[in-house]
């Protein structure tokens, strides 16, 4: 893990109320999973005080580029928003428990609702990378309320990815949740693994969906404090009775671990 200053490459808006900042950070690149996210100072002083979680998009091993994409929240993201190229950021990471990534051969879906697309970039990235001929095993199903809100499908399908897309107000795709679109194949195809990421009512609807068949990781969303397990603040219900720590245990954990 690392805790330092990195430099701004550049940040730029790239849908309503959504940035992507990118980091010269060759060392968190060369650590980085898909998954993880780092913890991220948005202002110089100490209002607001608490860091910023930030899920990974892309990591560049051969130019030591980091990106990050994330929508304008709250007080602190909109602090983010202001930064310029050459100025830094104070980032620590890259922390939590990322995506295991799929086998060889494996039929796999690749579900993102709004701006849960931010890690599953990275995910995806990742797999073009280690996979680059079995692409077509790969589905990739992205949700949002609308067409202007899915910066990222276009590149996707440039990738090489099977892309479904599904919009709330029906200006793109299925006119409906992208759990209803995945809902509605599910039959037609045999699954080995499934990643989510998304919103609570996306996830819990997506394991309603689903029998005990393939192997699923979701990537939780949840407010942080430290970032690093020892706060509590992020903790969720876990089926072994006890609470899991979303910033240290997950971000992402398998589907049957958790309570949602």
């Amino acid at each position: 893990m690392y805790c330092k200053m990195f430099s701004i490459v550049k940040h730029d808006q790239v849908a309503p109320e959504l940035r992507l900042i990118c980091l010269d950070a060759p060392e968190i690149v060369a650590a980085a999973s898909p998954g993880q996210f780092l913890h991220v100072r948005c202002a110089e002083g100490q209002d607001p005080l608490l860091r910023r979680p930030l899920s990974i998009h892309c990591a560049d091993p051969d130019s030591g580029m980091l990106y990050l994409l994330y929508r304008i929240v709250g007080k602190g993201t909109s602090l983010l928003a202001r930064k310029r190229p050459g100025e830094c950021v104070d980032v620590m990471g890259p922390l939590g428990r990322g995506y295991t990534i799929p086998r060889p051969g494996d039929e796999v879906a690749v579900i993102a609702g709004g701006i849960g697309v931010a890690p599953v970039f990275f995910l995806l990235d990742t797999i073009k990378r280690h996979f680059a001929g079995e692409l077509e095993k790969v589905c990739v199903f992205l949700g949002a309320a609308s067409s202007g809100a899915m910066p990222l499908a276009g590149r996707i399908r440039e990738m090489g990815f099977p892309l479904y897309l599904a919009t709330d107000d029906g200006s793109a795709g299925f006119a409906g949740t992208v759990v209803d679109l995945f809902k509605k194949g599910l039959n037609e195809k045999k699954y080995h693994r499934i990643y989510a990421c998304g919103p609570a009512p996306m996830l819990k609807g997506l394991a309603g969906v689903l029998d005990s068949g393939p192997e699923v990781e979701v990537s939780v969303e949840e407010r942080m404090g430290c970032g690093v397990g020892a706060c509590l603040s992020c903790a969720c219900g876990a089926k072994s009775g006890v609470y899991a720590r979303v910033c240290k245990d997950g971000p992402v954990f398998d589907l049957g671990e958790i309570v949602l």
